[in-house]
């Protein structure tokens, strides 16, 4: 996790340094709804790489925005969730929705 020193300044660009890649969108829209597994995130979000969805996925848990859960098992079961500071996030989430919704609207 970063220190406050090392975020940017600005909220905004703290926020997009958070959640602003596309993968890391894509991903927080998945896990609004339900805990998801690796393969099922894979499956699911067509055109990202098993290492970009590896690394992101990292990125997010080191930033303490999903929880990644391993039952034990064999094989291994993990499963991917937000966390409460993620789950702060949902209102955000919902916002873009709504916005995507509205521009779309605008464009029929």
């Amino acid at each position: 996790m970063l220190t406050k020193e090392e975020l940017p300044e600005c909220p905004v660009a703290t926020t997009v340094q958070m959640i602003g890649s596309k993968w890391k969108l894509l991903i927080m829209r998945n896990l609004l709804v339900r805990p998801w597994r690796f393969n099922e995130l894979k499956k699911n979000l067509e055109g990202i790489s098993q290492k970009v969805l590896t690394d992101s996925l990292r990125s997010m848990e080191e930033d303490g925005i999903i929880v990644r859960t391993v039952y034990p098992e064999v094989p291994p079961h993990v499963e991917y969730s937000l966390s409460e500071m993620g789950e702060s996030m949902r209102p955000i989430l919902m916002a873009m929705q709504d916005w995507g919704n509205n521009y779309k609207e605008t464009l029929e």
